[in-house]
């Protein structure tokens, strides 16, 4: 069992590290195996939504993390999302990246626990929280919860070491995390099933 987190600060030993390594380490406390991934600083393109992924599972541009990120996910048990708060909402990269590894490909990834983080100085973490959870529950993805909003504060590393009860809900995170892969792969070693979607309806509100 395996979980993926990835790390969508361009600083790689920074704050959001910080809080992923912290839910990396429960996980392994709990026999979860884990890898962090960083996108970096290098530019990552957004959707052009040219629909070529419906065909090919991945993405047309082959320059970035995407294609890669995809392979990730796809071959984990779960996935952690981390970001950095820039105007009260997640990295452009690296909502850039998750828009293109979700967009009509998100299927493999359903009923896979998923989880965001952020980090912020001070304000603008839930609005982040939310913009990132939304990838998830349209992916039909369990979302793992903690003790309180998975949110880290500091203006550096340092800091963020400092927040006692940030790191704790990364702990606590990660031990929730953990307990719910666990629980699913027992459920299909018990013959449970995830739920058959139903075929897709789409509805477009102007006729």
């Amino acid at each position: 069992m395996n979980v993926l987190l990835i790390n969508g600060s361009p600083h790689p030993k920074g704050c959001t590290f910080t809080a992923l390594s912290t839910v990396a380490a429960q996980l392994e406390q709990n026999g979860i195996e884990s890898r962090i991934i960083q996108i970096g600083s290098k530019a990552i393109r957004g959707c052009i939504a040219c629909g070529k992924c419906k065909e090919t599972g991945y993405c047309v541009f082959k320059d970035d993390p995407v294609n890669e990120t995809i392979d990730l996910l796809r071959a984990a048990d779960g996935v952690v999302v981390g970001s950095p708060v820039y105007y009260a909402g997640p990295n452009a990269t690296l909502c850039a990246l998750l828009d293109r590894v979700f967009y009509m490909k998100s299927a493999p990834y359903a009923f896979k626990p998923a989880a965001a983080v952020v980090s912020c100085r001070r304000g603008g973490a839930s609005a982040s929280f939310d913009r990132l959870n939304k990838y998830f529950t349209i992916a039909r993805m369990p979302l793992v919860s903690s003790q309180y909003w998975n949110s880290v504060h500091g203006n550096n590393a340092e800091e963020v070491v400092q927040d006692k009860e940030g790191l704790q809900i990364m702990r606590t995170l990660g031990n929730n995390m953990a307990w719910l892969i666990k629980c699913i792969a027992a459920g299909k070693a018990a013959g449970i099933h995830p739920p058959t979607p139903e075929a897709w309806e789409p509805t477009n509100f102007i006729r």
